[in-house]
């Protein structure tokens, strides 16, 4: 979520800390939701946030490494 966050917020940390904190309690709120609405025994919330949440880093990885960030330019 600090990653997502700072996708929406930029790099500035005195905004980007608050942001990441209030962005992951919204989603782990929603992953808590949904573990208990899908099936009627409750899906544990490491299971969900890892399948929604792996993905989600690898798609910003790529994004990332696409824009050509994190590389020395000399």
């Amino acid at each position: 979520m600090p990653h997502f966050a700072r996708m929406l917020m930029g790099p500035d940390h005195r905004v980007l800390l608050p942001a990441s904190a209030l962005v992951g309690g919204v989603f782990m709120v929603l992953v808590g939701t949904l573990a208990r609405s899908l099936t009627s025994a409750e899906i544990p919330l490491d299971v969900i946030t890892a399948l929604i949440g792996a993905p989600v880093f690898a798609w910003l990885l790529r994004r990332t490494h696409a824009r050509g960030w994190g590389h020395d330019r000399d």
